[in-house]
Formats: C-alpha cells, structure tokens, sequence
C-alpha cells in the first residue's frame, strides 16, 4: 500500500501529479471542513506536504497522531510550529539553498529600482509627463555601503552580488560568521546608520519580529533604503509606512508584508517604494528546484525515516 500522505494548501500541478501517483495523498483544502477531516482522518496520515505560505500549526499536528515527518515547499519555516513538532516528535524539513540566487536576485533588482526610481520612471513615461519635462536625478548604486541584515544562505549570495558593484559590505546576525571578511556591526540600529542599502535577508519568527524598529529606520535616515525579500514581521510595518510617507528614509523596495496579501493602502501612492507580491523565489527553474527538494525529503523519510535538510 502506498503511504498515506496529506497536502495542505496548493502547490505546483506538476508536484501535485507526483504527490498523487506516488503517494496516497489527499489534498485538504478541497475539504469543505478542514478540521471535521482531520478528527475524523487526521490519525491515518504519517506525512504533511505543506509549504512557507500554509506552515502547520500545534493543533492540526495534535489532530494528526500517526503523524511523523512534515516536509514543507520553501525556506522559510516560521508558519511551522517548530517547538510543538520536536515535542511530538516530528521531523520537519525545508528546501534550502535552491532558492537562494533567485531570492538576491530579486533583492538587487529591488534594490536598483527604488534608488534609480526604475518603475517611478516607467509611470513617468506612461503618463506623458516626460513631454512636460525631464525625471529627477536620482540615487548611484555603484560604489555604496551595503548593509546586510542576516548573513546565512540568501545574505552571502547578495554580499556576492555586491561585489559586482563594487559596494562595501557589513553585516549583523545574532552572531559573528567566522568564515567571512565583512565587518560585523553589533546591533540593527547600528549597521542601519552605516549603511546606504540596509537588505534584511533574516529569518522570520519571534526572535526576529519587528527587529526592524521605528528607531532603525531613523537610523537609516533619510538618505538610506530599506530592502526586504525576508519576512514581513521581521519590520516594524506601521514604522516603515510612516517613514516612507514623511520621507524619513529614501525609499523602500518590498517584496514581503506582514499581513500579505494585504499591503497598506498608503504605499500605493508612493514613488520611493517598489512593491512586490512576494516573489523573490519565483521563477520556473527555482520552483521546480523547490519542488523536487521537497519530493525528495518525503521520499528519503518514507524509505529510511530520516530527510535531506531537516530544520535544525
């Protein structure tokens, strides 16, 4: 018999097929009561598929007792209760790594667009304003202090993508990375008053929740800009509007929002923030990555009872 394996939440079709031949899997959301199946079913499902977006919470693993490893699609895992599946003995993996060009990627390129004012520009076009005169000078990239708050996996490879502008890179995590030249700032507020560019590339949770402070972002100061493909919570968000709004920083370029889909209506007017919907990792390559990393962790478990990147 095939082992019994739920889906929370939609993934790629082509993951789904697989899930679906491979697998006995039954996809929750087509539930019409998600919690009367899980009291009902929940005991005869040994796995979860889920991902970063739908994570998996104390209560749905207290209704799945048989349930021994949770395999989620994307790096980041703080929609995972992380304390409850180690107390219940769960295993949880993520799909790290595969994602991490793509993600500074997507920081660089928020980055140029908010201190070029790229799509601020493009807006200028598309109105016309351009025959009515020229667009305001701007912000140089090249050659600046590169703030990097969170130097793991994604932080290296935008402290790579710096190099290739010449800019000069510092950094802070909770601590020092002994493998690396950069200079080490001591606090956020800290780096955040060196640096030009502060990119948060931290992990989300409640040991990073609203790290970036209202007193950071004065930090920043008003020649400073603020990128985070990180996790919505790690800002102050309230903070950040206001900074934005009475220009107490430069600029911003977001493309993650502490209560997303929602994304405070006071940003849409403004031409010093970039906003995304949250897709630093999305691109086909990357998400196949994703993917099959997940397919492979829940494979790995299922023949042998351990994964291939556990959450440590």
């Amino acid at each position: 018999m095939k082992p019994r394996v739920l889906q929370k939440g939609r993934l790629l079709p082509a993951m789904e097929k697989v899930l679906k031949e491979e697998f006995d899997a039954h996809m929750l959301a087509n539930e019409p009561d998600a919690d009367a199946f899980l009291r009902q079913c929940g005991g005869e499902f040994t796995a979860l598929v889920t991902s970063a977006r739908f994570g998996a919470d104390d209560a749905m693993m207290a209704a799945m007792p048989a349930l021994k490893a949770i395999c989620s699609f994307g790096v980041g895992y703080d929609t995972i209760d992380i304390d409850a599946a180690k107390r219940r003995g769960i295993a949880v993996s993520n799909t790290p790594d595969v994602l991490n060009d793509c993600v500074a990627d997507i920081a660089f390129g928020l980055l140029i667009d908010v201190a070029r004012g790229m799509s601020a520009s493009d807006r200028f076009v598309r109105r016309g304003d351009w025959l009515k005169g020229a667009y305001p000078l701007q912000t140089r990239v090249s050659g600046k202090k590169l703030g990097i708050l969170g130097l793991g996996r994604i932080g290296r490879v935008i402290a790579k993508r710096a190099s290739g502008f010449d800019m000069e890179v510092r950094y802070h995590n909770r601590h020092r990375v002994s493998d690396v030249t950069f200079p080490y700032a001591n606090s956020t507020q800290e780096l955040a008053s060196w640096a030009d560019f502060l990119v948060v590339a931290s992990a989300g949770g409640a040991d990073t929740h609203k790290l970036v402070s209202a007193k950071v972002l004065q930090a920043l100061g008003p020649q400073g800009f603020l990128i985070n493909i990180s996790r919505g919570t790690v800002i102050d968000e309230a903070a950040l509007v206001d900074a934005l709004v009475n220009k107490r920083i430069a600029g911003a370029g977001l493309d993650v929002f502490e209560h997303e889909p929602k994304v405070p209506e006071a940003l849409f007017g403004l031409d010093n923030v970039v906003l995304l919907p949250h897709v630093a990792s999305g691109t086909h390559e990357t998400r196949q990555a994703m993917a099959d990393l997940t397919l492979a962790n829940l494979r790995e478990f299922l023949s042998t009872g351990k994964l291939l990147t556990p959450v440590s």
